[in-house]
């Protein structure tokens, strides 16, 4: 069977199942079983190349699993975040394009710090994606870590076994997580759950598959972001910086929430595509 036979079939079927990246999903799936990256795929249809019968099967399973609405990055376990190349799987939340630009605004304010050995902390890593993000991309800092969920653990502890020569990883709560460093830090990140309790989120991937745990944050969003300032209020040094990620229409809320909190140059930001999406204050 031609391989580009294969792979334009399955993107119809994606785009008319609703898929948004119909084309990209079949080539990187195709990619998965033939050990072939997107470009290589890509130029393997053009010269018309042929695959096996066991491999079109294989090809062919992986596609049921997309068009049943299973995240792609949970076929190929693998989810790629700035540099890094990280483990996902169900019961662990997979990290966002969106929330590069959140490690972005981490690794800057922790690139200013006065400190020459600076200490990071990212509060609900999740994956390890922007605790990961900073330690590889700020080799002097000291990075720290903590998240809840016993599901998502096993996919972090990989994650930080393959990139956190510098980093920390525990298991707890962020309301009472590293009490040692009180005073110490100089930039929090969290990328908390911020969706209200009773919104369903747009993607049915994300509702089928992303765990609550990383998703809903209270009646309206907000109790683990009063949860993230008051932590990063405590571990902070004098002009240490807090980054807060948040859905594009709870900026104002995010705002006031730290201004409330006695935070200084709260400022809102906006991502790549023009949305609102993060906030950062001065302690």
């Amino acid at each position: 069977m031609r391989l580009r036979d294969l792979v334009e079939h399955a993107a119809e079927r994606f785009e008319s199942a609703g898929l948004h990246s119909a084309l990209v999903d079949a080539e990187l799936l195709a990619g998965h079983i033939l050990g072939l990256n997107r470009g290589e795929v890509q130029a393997q249809m053009l010269v018309s190349a042929s695959v096996s019968e066991s491999q079109a099967q294989q090809i062919t399973t992986l596609y049921g699993r997309r068009i049943a609405r299973e995240p792609l990055q949970h076929i190929t376990g693998t989810a790629y975040f700035r540099n890094l190349e990280l483990s996902v799987g169900r019961g662990v939340f997979i990290p966002r394009p969106e929330t590069e630009f959140v490690a972005q605004l981490a690794i800057h304010a922790l690139k200013s710090a006065e400190q020459s050995e600076p200490i990071a902390v990212d509060l609900g890593t999740g994956s390890g994606a922007i605790a990961l993000a900073i330690a590889t991309e700020v080799s002097t800092a000291r990075v720290f870590a903590v998240e809840k969920s016993p599901e998502a653990l096993p996919f972090t502890k990989q994650n930080f076994a393959k990139y956190g020569a510098n980093a920390t990883l525990i298991q707890g709560d962020l309301a009472d997580a590293f009490a040692e460093l009180n005073g110490q830090v100089s930039v929090v990140a969290s990328n908390p759950p911020y969706i209200p309790a009773a919104a369903i989120p747009r993607d049915v991937e994300v509702h089928l598959y992303d765990p609550d745990l990383a998703l809903y944050g209270g009646d309206d969003g907000m109790d683990v972001i009063h949860l993230v300032s008051a932590t990063a209020k405590r571990l902070l040094v004098e002009g240490g910086a807090l980054i807060i990620e948040h859905a594009d229409s709870q900026s104002v809320q995010v705002c006031q929430l730290l201004l409330a909190d006695g935070w200084r140059e709260v400022q809102a930001h906006q991502d790549l595509t023009g949305r609102d999406r993060a906030v950062t204050a001065i302690k």
